[in-house]
């Protein structure tokens, strides 16, 4: 069994307040008996996500930073023919114009349905099939861009610019100021589109942007059956949902963390990775003399201090 957490701590002051406060025994006892395999440095600046990078490697894929092919391999899972094409994902979005910065507002905000998305995409479809870009509907927040100038293209995780400046995270890149002009003719023909006048009309937030991510052609995954991926700490930590954060490490440690803290128990091979906003960190079960597990035991961080340390 491979348990991989995303989301397990952030650095706003307001996360490690919770981390500090939360009681996570089956964490704690886990943390006591496995050891670290493994670990990725980054910074809360990277363009991919540590949790991004935790999977590539779980997956056999390759690529610099902001360059995994997280498009390809979506669009292949909602069976689009990907092919030999450089794809992008394409995630409708509702930025805020504040009074120093536009910021994105998590996407899931919008409430799409199929009937509204695919309305929105054939509206601005035209604009990315005149640059001889190919535009394909997946689910409701993943449409899905194909051309071969993305083979290169390094973007941000969605997860990065949520909350944040969009400007901070368009990339320096040649590719990237038609990418930029594609925004402004999407904020400009959806401005007064009839789908946003009657989306505002009923209170609901407006689709007045887009931001494209995962770029690159499709790598062949290799299998990874014991994989297991808990992402139930994203949702409430993206609206900054302290109580729902809480509640949700409480129902992991209660749930998943405590059956593998019964398989290890068992004598069943373990890796837990657990994935924060800069780092990412793998433990597992390795042989170890008596001695080394009893003072483990007893010298093993709290899991407090190490998800402080992601």
């Amino acid at each position: 069994m491979h348990l991989l957490i995303p989301h397990a701590s952030a650095l706003s002051e307001a996360a490690r307040a919770v981390v500090r406060d939360l009681a996570l025994p089956h964490l704690g006892r886990l943390l006591a008996r496995l050891s670290p395999v493994w670990r990725s440095e980054g910074d809360e600046y990277s363009l991919s996500m540590p949790h991004e990078r935790a999977l590539a490697l779980a997956w056999g894929y390759a690529g610099p930073d902001g360059g995994l092919p997280w498009a390809a391999h979506a669009a292949a899972a909602d069976g689009i023919a990907t092919d030999d094409l450089c794809w992008g994902l394409l995630t409708p979005a509702h930025w805020h114009a504040g009074a120093d910065e536009v910021t994105m507002l998590p996407p899931e905000s919008l409430h799409l349905d199929e009937a509204a998305s695919r309305e929105a995409l054939e509206a601005v479809r035209e604009l990315f099939e005149d640059e001889g870009w190919l535009l394909v509907y997946g689910a409701p927040l993943r449409w899905y861009v194909a051309h071969e100038s993305l083979a290169e293209l390094p973007t941000a995780s969605v997860d990065r610019v949520i909350g944040r400046n969009v400007d901070l995270w368009m990339p320096d890149h040649p590719q990237a100021r038609l990418v930029r002009r594609l925004q402004q003719e999407v904020q400009m023909l959806l401005y007064t589109h009839p789908l946003n006048e009657r989306r505002e009309a009923a209170g609901r937030l407006s689709i007045n942007s887009f931001w494209l991510s995962g770029c690159g052609p499709r790598q062949p995954m290799q299998p990874a059956p014991n994989l297991q991926v808990d992402d139930r700490l994203r949702e409430p930590l993206m609206r900054e949902d302290w109580t729902g954060w809480a509640e949700a490490w409480q129902a992991l440690d209660a749930g998943p963390l405590r059956e593998a803290w019964e398989r290890v128990q068992a004598g069943e091979d373990l890796r837990l990775t657990l994935c924060g906003e800069r780092h990412a960190q793998a433990w597992a079960r390795t042989p170890r003399a008596w001695w080394q597990a009893l003072r483990s035991r007893w010298s093993a961080p709290a899991p407090a201090a190490v998800l402080d340390a992601l």
